[in-house]
């Protein structure tokens, strides 16, 4: 697998980026990672059929990441059935369970890469000195090719959520 440094840095320091950056185009690489019950789940198999949004973030319990998921949550409401939401994160599932509950999180799959850190290399978003994801947001169409892909500049940045859900719908 690929180290690649000076992509981001996080709290001031340089850190190595596992994994390549994927493009439009690219297939999507399948990947297993936890539900919030422990369970192991197939990212692209459990929501085959549909489009996916698939959001990679730090941690749930950081304000940016918050406000993301929150927004996710809410317009999720409003897309079409044929549209899943995936939040991929390295929290442990009891926290992600806990953290859902509290905020009300129910409209998408909230999912744990912390145990294999299978999802993080594949879409070059693992964090190798502190373990984290950072900041990604990926469309998906229904035969696994990425159509959107975009990295944040740095940890703290949103996505452009309409440019997300523009790519998302304009699939279904």
């Amino acid at each position: 697998m690929i180290e690649r440094k000076g992509v981001i840095t996080f709290r001031n320091r340089d850190v190595t980026i596992i994994g390549e950056d994927l493009k439009p185009g690219n297939l999507a690489p399948e990947f297993e990672v936890q539900n919030q019950d422990w369970e192991p789940v197939q990212g692209l198999a459990s929501t085959a059929g549909k489009v996916r949004i698939i959001a990679a973030i730090p941690s749930l319990e950081t304000s940016v990441c918050d406000t993301e998921i929150r927004r996710f949550n809410q317009e999720a409401a409003n897309l079409s059935d044929d549209i899943a939401i995936l939040v991929i994160s390295t929290d442990l599932p009891y926290t992600q369970k806990r953290w859902c509950g509290a905020a009300g999180i129910d409209q998408m799959l909230v999912l744990s890469d912390h145990l294999q850190k299978d999802f993080g290399p594949k879409y070059g978003v693992l964090m190798k000195e502190i373990g984290v994801l950072r900041r990604a947001v990926f469309v998906v169409d229904k035969k696994d090719t990425v159509t959107y892909a975009a990295y944040m500049p740095a940890i703290g940045v949103e996505p452009d959520y309409e440019a997300v859900l523009a790519a998302a719908r304009k699939l279904v």
